[in-house]
């Protein structure tokens, strides 16, 4: 009976772990979180230095298929190096990479709109030729 509350309590223990790791690392995605974080200092502890490379397991497709911003895989990874978070203080550095980030969304947008188009253009296609 004791071993079943136990293994019940590390479920539920293991699931909430999984919750506030899978919200932190998306919030990596947000620049501004990242210069509030280098601005007040974390960037420099040691220990959460280390807590950002033991969440590169997220990076596993195990793990990342649950991930709904995958840009903040990107940003972990660059937040491996002491001198992207160096310069993450810089307000004028968050604001770049937030507007390199909406770039690349429209881009992204415009370049699947085309595509969904041209694909439905080609069912039409197909569909008046084989009547």
């Amino acid at each position: 009976m004791a071993t079943a509350v136990a293994m019940e309590t590390d479920d539920a223990g293991n699931r909430l772990r999984f919750q506030l790791e899978l919200e932190f690392v998306q919030c990596l995605a947000n620049p501004n979180y990242l210069n509030f974080l280098a601005q007040r200092g974390y960037f420099k502890d040691k220990a959460f230095v280390n807590y950002l490379k033991y969440l590169l397991y997220w990076k596993e497709p195990d793990y990342a298929k649950y991930l709904k911003y995958p840009q903040c895989l990107h940003m972990l990874e660059l937040l491996q190096y002491e001198h992207f978070r160096k310069e993450l203080v810089n307000a004028q550095c968050a604001k770049f990479i937030d507007e390199q980030q909406i770039l690349h969304w429209q881009h992204y947008s415009r370049k699947r709109m085309r595509l969904q188009q041209a694909l439905a253009e080609q069912q039409q296609q197909n569909n008046t030729s084989g009547k």
